[in-house]
């Protein structure tokens, strides 16, 4: 199983988990076996034609996944996901 960790934004759709080992050979399946488990991640993580929202950053192992094959990059036992939103702000000065 490979282990996907919630930034402290989306642990409150996740129960308040911060680490949740998956299933999946890709990074979508793994994606989709954590929202099958936390349906309320769905929208904060999925657009409606099931890819990632734009702003959802996802690292595997520390490398960017849109480097790689994106939703189809290959997920080995013992991998680290790592799903990040993006955060707008600062100053418009």
């Amino acid at each position: 199983m490979s282990t996907i960790r919630l930034p402290q934004v989306l642990r409150a759709q996740a129960g308040g988990e911060r680490a949740i080992e998956v299933e999946g050979a890709t990074i979508g399946a793994a994606v989709q076996a954590l929202v099958g488990r936390h349906p309320a991640l769905e929208s904060q993580l999925l657009a409606t034609d099931g890819q990632l929202h734009r702003f959802v950053n996802v690292y595997l192992n520390g490398r960017d996944v849109r480097y790689l094959k994106g939703l189809d990059t290959p997920v080995e036992a013992r991998d680290e996901i790592r799903l990040l939103p993006a955060i707008a702000g600062g100053s418009g000065g």
